[in-house]
């Protein structure tokens, strides 16, 4: 394969769309229900006059890159690896995929649960990246939140460190694999809906569920959906700013040669305008990159 994206919002789509028509081996991974684009009305978009649902703009956007050669892998990403200047991504039911170059369209997805103590509790126990914070939690007890693959791979990966893991999920979407690996590790499944977060001090100390259940717990992580723009990115190389935005050039390079971001990923202003444009520029450097290492070789 010449280029992974990653995304199937506008960004990812247009740049799939450009990189097929210059005739590169192109996939996109990804979910259009997680782009902010699917079931949402858009307007004032160029070209559509009045209101008009994202859902059927992604769908004839994935079909134009198909047209054009592009596949289609409807999974999240679990993972990615960088070596020996190729790209390796794992999905959430175990596909590997190998490429020349990486196209970053993730969006940004830190979905915030919304339950009291969340806000006051924030960095004081609860987090939304276990990948970043999993050290500061060794041999205690925590509780991951969320219904997709990002949690699974969450709790599997807090089994390493804590003491105890509990996996909250209420209506799990994650693959069977995803879930297995998770039970295999050790973490516990908790079907309940969180309802409260609870501390003393500056720390959290209590879970509460929908039934005024609790848990004791010394951290709790929120991952809801896929793995976060912020986390792909560092399984490669690439360093997000603080906000968990990437830093691109003009023609929407990284920092690390061969990956390009674009879209929601690269910060605001959060428009469809913005990132098809940048789709569009990411996809067709993405191009030159490649047509330039093949004539290298």
């Amino acid at each position: 394969m010449d280029i992974i994206i990653i995304g199937a919002g506008p960004a990812g789509i247009q740049a799939a769309i450009h990189a097929a028509r210059g005739k590169r081996s192109v996939v996109i991974i990804g979910k259009r229900a997680n782009s902010a684009m699917y079931g949402a009305h858009v307007e004032n978009y160029f070209g559509i006059p009045g209101k008009t649902d994202g859902s059927d703009i992604l769908n004839n956007g994935i079909a134009q890159a198909k047209a054009f050669g592009a596949e289609h892998l409807e999974e999240n990403v679990i993972g990615m690896e960088h070596s020996n200047d190729m790209f390796s991504v794992t999905t959430e039911n175990g596909s590997t995929v190998t490429a020349k170059a990486v196209i970053l369209a993730p969006g940004i997805s830190r979905v915030k649960l919304n339950v009291p103590g969340e806000k006051e509790f924030f960095g004081k126990g609860v987090s939304y990246c276990a990948a970043c914070d999993c050290n500061f939690y060794k041999g205690k007890r925590v509780a991951i939140i969320g219904d997709e693959s990002e949690a699974a791979a969450s709790a599997e990966l807090m089994t390493k460190y804590a003491s105890k893991v509990y996996w909250v999920t209420k209506e799990t979407k994650a693959s069977e694999m995803m879930i297995k690996k998770a039970k295999d590790s050790g973490a516990e499944m908790i079907d309940e809906k969180a309802a409260e977060i609870i501390g003393e001090g500056n720390k959290v100390t209590k879970l509460m569920f929908s039934d005024r259940s609790m848990i004791n717990v010394d951290g709790v992580f929120i991952e809801l959906g896929a793995r976060s723009s912020s986390d792909l990115a560092m399984d490669i190389g690439v360093m997000p700013e603080t906000d968990g935005t990437i830093k691109v050039n003009e023609k929407c390079e990284t920092s690390v040669k061969g990956v390009y971001a674009c879209g929601d990923v690269t910060g605001r202003p959060w428009q469809i305008a913005k990132a098809v444009g940048q789709g569009a520029v990411a996809g067709m450097n993405a191009t030159e990159y490649i047509k330039g290492e093949k004539n290298v070789r």
